[in-house]
């Protein structure tokens, strides 16, 4: 007998002998969102979901989840794709399966909370176009931030699953916030508001085995909805957790395919399915179904995605999450903020400073926008601060957290550092205590008025509503207007294929006599070694630019990378319509001088502290500037950043635009 005809065999056994489950265990699967913005970056393309999608609709998923959370700002932004065409497309291949999608409430799919008439917008056009299930939560567990969008939700049709974000402040579940009747008061509240099921949301992976067990059996004696758990691998806990919460009586959990599972994924669903074989709660899913899309995404996708997978680390667990309680992707992103910002040594000063920020501004949960909130602020603290003074450098979103624009934090904030934050803060320095989006303008309109015609129907109108920059710059590529970048351009097989084998040869040294010249150069003075880093291995290269040495100017620095523009302008140019002296301009165009000019000479440069995206120019070329009032606001991870002016002046120069990226030490604007 074959080797193959003994696997189809086995698995005609395996289906026959097998009972159907009194109360099956629901599944939902993450893979195709949670699982891929867990591992790498919210990067997986739309073609690579399309393999596999017709063999996951026939598991028998309780649903899919398969938008929201990051993907709608990583699609438009990094990948060049259409988020709304996800939907559509994938829509095509899954007939039988539900489809979920993560909503951060008021939030949206974004980092602020947006006006009313945007959310509404936002949740039909999600409707129509393929969405089922909407999984709403609230970084600050502030149910008033649903009231726009589970109306519009029920009005549709759809399934409205009430999220409780989960947090400690204690090792485990207790304390004097987070409490068993915390959770259960919370519950209650999203039954009363018409939730069809409740989900349990668990971002850092913190919930303990017999936490979750007492939780989840209080929750199915307390509120008639389906419970729901969504707990994060990080800790390593969550497959016991997950078990515990089975024996509870959990009715639906969240998992995803083993190529996308553990680390700060989920844990994977074979394991389970297998588990549970022949029990009361046997989930009925083919196994057999199962590794075959596990080879295809083993063998067809995650080769195209490897070199975004962190392999430094030889565990798959992350036990100091249960120290620092931060979401492993926003953890991953504090480590390359303070690499690009050469202060990696910093980390262990952020993570004490993580939870000093934490209960200073009132015990938040630290899930999406909230963990990045917390985050940057301790970065900036880190960096910035100095003795005589602590929030030196206070981000546009913690000014709004302190204001009350993202809602009512379990605790208070500390009163110094809101009164601090909201000093010379432009809604006013008393804070609300309504729901946040009644003091929101309404912005359909005025997008409207802003975007134009460049966005041709309501999805396009959506986009540039959620992200105005990249929004913006998407859809002059979408439609043609700009060239797409080929940094955002998806690769093949063939080209991972072509890369390792590149490797393979450089590390045999089989291209180097091809590299070299045939006549060697004198090296000059101006030579610079760099380290250029091959997967483990270092090699040094010289560096030595041709024709001499570059020059740099205050009014015309090097720019980071090229990258397309929606109206090109001059270097010194104002990033925002404005007027503007027409003096400066010749001088950025000058051609350079042998001997480039003392920066005093030329002024008194604005720099990026730290590595982002310019977000807009509070001044052009021409204004006056007072010292202390803002020249320019920088994004970094997603938080704004005001940059002052260090002196009083006129701006001279402008060096950058709306959406350009931008390092650390970058001259942003010159005061003269």
């Amino acid at each position: 007998m074959s080797e193959h005809t003994q696997v189809k065999t086995a698995e005609m056994n395996y289906d026959k002998d097998r009972p159907a489950a009194e109360n099956p265990l629901k599944i939902e699967d993450l893979s195709l969102r949670d699982g891929h913005q867990s591992l790498f970056a919210t990067r997986g393309r739309t073609e690579d979901m399309i393999p596999v999608a017709e063999r996951m609709d026939e598991i028998g998923f309780w649903a899919v989840e398969v938008w929201g959370g990051a993907t709608f700002d990583t699609m438009h932004r990094f990948l060049g794709e259409d988020p709304w065409e996800r939907l559509r497309t994938l829509k095509r291949y899954f007939k039988k399966t539900s489809f979920s999608m993560l909503l951060r409430g008021q939030n949206l799919v974004g980092y602020r909370n947006y006006a009313d008439d945007v959310a509404k917008l936002f949740v039909k056009k999600t409707v129509d176009n393929g969405m089922e299930i909407f999984r709403t939560f609230d970084a600050l567990n502030d149910f008033r931030n649903f009231e726009t969008v589970v109306p519009v939700i029920k009005e549709c049709g759809a399934h409205f699953q009430g999220c409780i974000c989960y947090s400690l402040t204690e090792p485990r579940m207790g304390g004097d916030v987070y409490t068993l009747d915390y959770y259960i008061k919370k519950a209650k509240e999203l039954e009363d508001m018409g939730a069809d099921s409740i989900c349990i949301k668990d971002m850092a992976g913190l919930m303990a085995p017999y936490d979750t067990y007492e939780l989840i059996k209080a929750l199915k004696e307390n509120v008639k909805p389906l419970i729901h758990l969504h707990s994060h691998f990080t800790s390593g806990m969550s497959p016991m957790t997950h078990f515990k919460a089975i024996e509870a009586g959990v009715d639906i959990i969240d998992t995803c395919m083993t190529p996308y599972a553990y680390r700060t994924s989920h844990a994977a669903l074979e394991p389970f399915v297998m588990s549970l074989l022949g029990t009361n709660r046997d989930t009925g899913f083919d196994i057999n179904a199962l590794a075959q899309i596990n080879e295809i995404l083993e063998k067809e996708v995650m080769p195209k995605y490897k070199h975004l997978l962190d392999d430094t680390k030889v565990s798959v667990i992350d036990i100091n999450v249960l120290l620092h309680q931060t979401p492993g992707g926003m953890l991953s992103n504090l480590v390359n903020q303070l690499r690009e910002m050469d202060a990696l040594d910093k980390l262990e000063e952020v993570y004490k400073q993580l939870p000093i920020v934490r209960k200073e501004l009132g015990q938040v949960p630290l899930v999406t926008p909230t963990s990045q909130i917390v985050g940057i602020q301790a970065v900036n603290n880190v960096l910035f601060d100095t003795p005589d003074e602590r929030y030196k450098m206070v981000t546009a979103q913690v000014k709004d957290l302190c204001y009350g624009l993202y809602g009512k934090t379990s605790v208070p904030l500390d009163p110094e550092v809101q009164k601090k934050a909201l000093k010379g803060y432009e809604r006013g320095e008393e804070p609300i205590t309504c729901r946040p989006a009644e003091v929101l303008e309404l912005e359909l309109e005025k997008a409207k008025e802003e975007i134009g015609d460049l966005a041709v129907d309501d999805e396009d109108l959506i986009v540039y509503a959620l992200f105005p920059v990249t929004g913006r710059k998407y859809l002059m590529q979408k439609y043609g207007k700009e060239q797409i970048p080929e940094s955002i351009k998806a690769i093949t097989l063939e080209d991972v294929e072509k890369q390792d084998e590149m490797i393979a040869k450089l590390k045999k040294g089989e291209l180097v006599e091809k590299a070299k010249l045939e006549t060697i150069p004198e090296k000059s003075e101006y030579a610079r070694t760099f380290n250029v880093f091959v997967e483990d291995e270092c090699f040094e290269v010289g560096v030595d630019e041709v024709g001499g040495a570059p020059v740099i100017t205050y009014a015309a620095p090097v720019q980071p990378a090229p990258v397309a523009l929606p109206t090109p302008i001059a270097p010194v140019a104002p990033a925002n319509p404005a007027p503007a002296a027409p003096e400066p301009a010749p001088a950025a165009k000058e051609e350079p001088k042998e001997e480039p000019a003392p920066a005093a000479s030329v002024g008194t440069p604005v720099a990026a502290p730290m590595p982002g995206m310019v977000i807009k120019y509070e001044k052009n070329v021409g204004d006056s500037v007072n010292e202390g009032e803002t020249v320019v606001v920088i994004e970094a991870m997603k938080m704004e950043n005001a940059l002052p002016a260090p002196t009083s002046g006129v701006i001279k120069a402008v060096n950058y635009n709306s959406g350009d990226s931008v390092a650390k030490g970058d001259v942003l604007a010159v005061i003269e």
